[in-house]
């Protein structure tokens, strides 16, 4: 059963407030001592005494903490209470700005990864001449020669070892470059360590006849992730719907 919303001036109890909410009396109390919720005022018989300005904000906390997280939620709906109204407002923009900027590397992650596997149905068979020092690759992706040594022992990209005069070198043939620039598209798009490991260890194994790479896994993924930003954005605007008209109210 959806929430209902209270009398309009009516003070609520603890039970009416987490009914009009969807929430459970216990949730009500735990945000309101997390500093979530407004403090509510006492009657005179010590109950606690909320009102619709309450119910709005633990609403839009729901959609808030889809949309962030619950601990960035509770630390920006804090924030909500106590900046001046224009300050309030212009946090709740810049939360959008992040998840724009989130959907913005998925879809360059995405692009990535497209790019590279029509690299794979248009190149020839390798050959020694298609590796590249770990200096070369670096300059090639834009990374550091430490970030590829990190990946190498993270498992991400698995280079191979020649011997020379100075002792072993590292030597990325077309399969270490091609997981080099997946990687680096992966983390730019802000997937952690054991993300990357996990899907570079999918990949894997996953080469079609010609050296082609299938990458539709992790483009579903990342289609998946575009999708889930789509829905965390539709949250916030709900949230900030919400909030917009209780930042002098609650502050």
């Amino acid at each position: 059963m959806p929430p209902t919303d209270p009398r309009p001036g009516a003070g609520l109890t603890t039970s009416a407030v987490a009914a009009a909410a969807g929430y459970s009396v216990q949730q009500v109390r735990d945000l309101e001592a997390l500093g979530t919720l407004p403090p509510a005022s006492r009657a005179a018989n010590g109950y606690r005494v909320f009102t619709r300005d309450h119910v709005r904000v633990l609403r839009a906390y729901r959609d808030l903490a889809l949309a962030v997280g619950p601990v960035r939620a509770r630390s920006a709906l804090r924030d909500v209470r106590t900046l001046p109204g224009e300050e309030a407002l212009a946090l709740l923009s810049s939360l959008h700005v992040g998840l724009v900027r989130e959907r913005q590397e998925a879809l360059d992650a995405r692009a990535a990864l497209l790019a590279i596997r029509e690299e794979s149905f248009a190149d020839p068979a390798p050959s020694n001449e298609d590796t590249m020092t770990i200096t070369e690759l670096a300059g090639a992706i834009g990374v550091r020669t430490s970030t590829l040594r990190f990946w190498e022992k993270e498992g991400l990209v698995v280079p191979e070892r020649v011997e020379g005069r100075a002792g072993a070198a590292r030597r990325y043939p077309l399969a270490a470059i091609r997981e080099a620039r997946i990687t680096a598209a992966l983390r730019a798009a802000g997937y952690r360590v054991p993300e990357v490991r996990d899907t570079m260890a999918a990949l894997r194994g996953l080469y079609r006849s010609g050296d082609r790479l299938d990458t539709e896994g992790p483009l579903v993924a990342l289609d998946e992730r575009v999708g889930s930003i789509a829905r965390r954005m539709s949250a916030l605007l709900r949230a900030g719907a919400e909030l917009a008209g209780l930042t002098r109210a609650v502050r």
